[in-house]
């Protein structure tokens, strides 16, 4: 067996320790022969790519998608958070092959691309009859390692276009391929696994494994922005896929009665979830944002032992006089997108018992108890109170550097420790009920985005009535009674009210640049200290400089 799979199969031994009994015998090395002793060797094998995805989901991805848009900033706060000037290169767009993000991602493509590939190779060899498995396991199993390489293509032809195509791990520094060839190749690959896979039965919960929906939804995905991907629109094909998967061709799904539902600790009940990655405390937990997100107090907040670094925030509704920036700009101010009446807007709050209100930090900081929360930098020994703005407001002030609010710029430079909303999406318990902590599943695909591409294919064909009408049924649960304070309509549906229901219905769950290309503002509209580029180029990222010193047979993306 290649070195490549005993050092993946090493890490899957290590990683089923805990929940798989071996036997006191020893090998030389690793090989399907000595490693499948049993049905959970089997599964092991099948689940490594997938604890892959888990962190894929995250990170370096989510901040290429986040940070270089118009919803999240980390801004550099007095003496933290400047990072080199990361931060600023890419909220201005002027990235490079050389920055982290950009390796990180390309590289956790291709990985993911190999470990699947190694368990299918894997998978592909058994006899499943000798683990009590049957063929149609055998079948399922690889069609959803194909969806899972189908899925992170699809992720690196939005974040660089072509890329390597490998079928198996024997091939070594190929070329890359041609957008229009990497997207026949997931379309094959998604279009194989429809009819493949199994379908979920109603009620069933979801427990991370892909079924026939989340192929339908990756593929319409593929479709619904495939003018981007490929030059061609293909959004009547989008809108097919979306309507069958909203009919229940491929699966029984519906959307959540709650706004929390489809985020909260038992989120894997939802029936609005179509792909999640399982989480659960202390066991591959889904948490990477924690430590970025929250004040280094916040612990206070929560009432949790966890602590934060205080690096990111929504980028500010209003400016330092308070006036809002929807006057100058038509994206961005992601918190004032919210109606004052949405049931979403009202400030976190964990109420005991599985049970929360609300998913932003704004204003003073409390304990659960009502006692004032200081700061630790700027706001040494004084309350915190969050702002929806940014600027040096500490340096206001008689014989300070600033003698008026007014005179205070507001640039990615200018944070403070209380800088910007803060986002709670994934529910936070308090230490009393600690077991749940982390309980709540990474949502990766939902049915109401489902229903946001069915509504935007719609609009682009005219039908502005109905696109109204499935964003409207989304909309509803956000509000007491279901009574839609400000309902879309055919009449206010334009494309930044269109932009602005993205932003408000998936905050923070790592698709906003896609958007954003998708509807050709990326590079030609401004935002809150960002000056449209009017580069088309930036709408891809660079071949890393490292992945080029390791294989001289990639070329690099124009324009870099």
């Amino acid at each position: 067996m290649k070195r490549y799979s005993i050092i993946i199969l090493t890490a899957a031994l290590t990683a089923m320790a805990s929940c798989t009994k071996l036997e006191q015998e020893f090998y030389s090395q690793v090989t399907p022969d000595n490693f499948f002793q049993s049905e959970k060797d089997v599964l092991a094998a099948l689940n490594r790519p997938f604890t892959h995805a888990r962190w894929y989901l995250g990170e370096d991805r989510w901040n290429l998608q986040e940070y270089t848009a118009d919803n999240f900033a980390i801004t550099t706060k007095g003496r933290h958070w400047y990072n080199g000037g990361e931060n600023e290169r890419f909220h201005y767009h002027r990235w490079t092959s050389d920055d982290n993000w950009i390796w990180g991602s390309w590289r956790g493509t291709l990985m993911g691309v190999a470990l699947a590939l190694d368990a299918r190779s894997d998978l592909e060899k058994l006899d499943y009859t000798t683990f009590a498995l049957t063929p149609e396991d055998q079948a399922a199993h690889v069609s959803q390692l194909n969806t899972l390489i189908a899925f992170f293509y699809l992720r690196g032809l939005d974040f660089f276009g072509g890329m390597p195509i490998f079928d198996s791990l024997e091939e070594e520094s190929l070329p890359r391929n041609t957008d229009q060839e990497l997207f026949d190749h997931i379309e094959r690959l998604l279009q194989d696994a429809l009819t493949a896979l199994p379908k979920k039965e109603g009620g069933e919960r979801e427990q991370g494994e892909l079924k026939q929906a989340a192929a339908a939804a990756m593929l319409a995905r593929l479709y619904f922005n495939a003018e981007a991907y490929i030059g061609r629109p293909m959004y009547n094909e989008c809108m097919q896929l979306s309507q069958d998967i909203i009919d229940g061709v491929y699966g029984a799904y519906d959307l959540d009665a709650t706004w929390f539902g489809p985020h909260d600790f038992n989120n894997d009940s939802s029936p609005e979830i179509i792909w999640s990655i399982p989480s659960e405390f202390n066991k591959l937990q889904y948490d990477w944002f924690y430590a970025n997100f929250y004040h280094y107090n916040s612990r206070q907040y929560f009432d949790v032992d966890m602590g934060a670094n205080n690096g990111a925030h929504l980028t500010p509704s209003r400016k330092p006089d308070s006036t809002l920036y929807a006057n100058d700009f038509h994206l961005g101010s992601p918190y004032e997108k919210f109606h004052d009446l949405d049931l979403r807007k009202h400030p976190y709050q964990y109420l005991g018992t599985g049970n929360y209100e609300g998913m932003f930090i704004n204003g003073p900081h409390r304990t659960p108890e009502g006692a004032v929360i200081n700061g630790g930098e700027e706001y040494n020994g004084q309350a915190l109170i969050f702002r929806d703005q940014v600027g040096r407001f500490s340096e206001v002030g008689p014989d300070k550097r600033y003698s008026s609010v007014e005179q205070l710029p507001s640039r990615m430079a200018d944070g403070e420790e209380n800088t910007g909303v803060r986002l709670v999406k994934v529910p936070i318990p308090n230490m009393a009920e600690n077991t749940l902590r982390w309980g709540a599943d990474n949502p990766a695909i939902r049915l109401a985005e489902i229903y946001y591409m069915l509504a935007e294919c719609k609009w682009r064909d005219g039908d502005l009535a109905t696109a109204a009408t499935l964003i409207n049924a989304v909309r509803a649960r956000n509000f007491e009674g279901g009574n839609d304070a400000d309902p879309v309509t055919a009449g206010n549906l334009d494309e930044y009210r269109f932009l602005d229901e993205w932003s408000t219905e998936f905050l923070g769950e790592g698709r906003r640049r896609t958007d954003l290309i998708r509807w050709n503002k990326f590079t030609t509209d401004a935002w809150w200290d960002h000056q449209a580029s009017g580069s088309d180029h930036l709408k891809r990222f660079p071949v890393p400089t490292q992945a080029i010193s390791g294989n001289n047979n990639l070329q690099q993306n124009p324009g870099y």
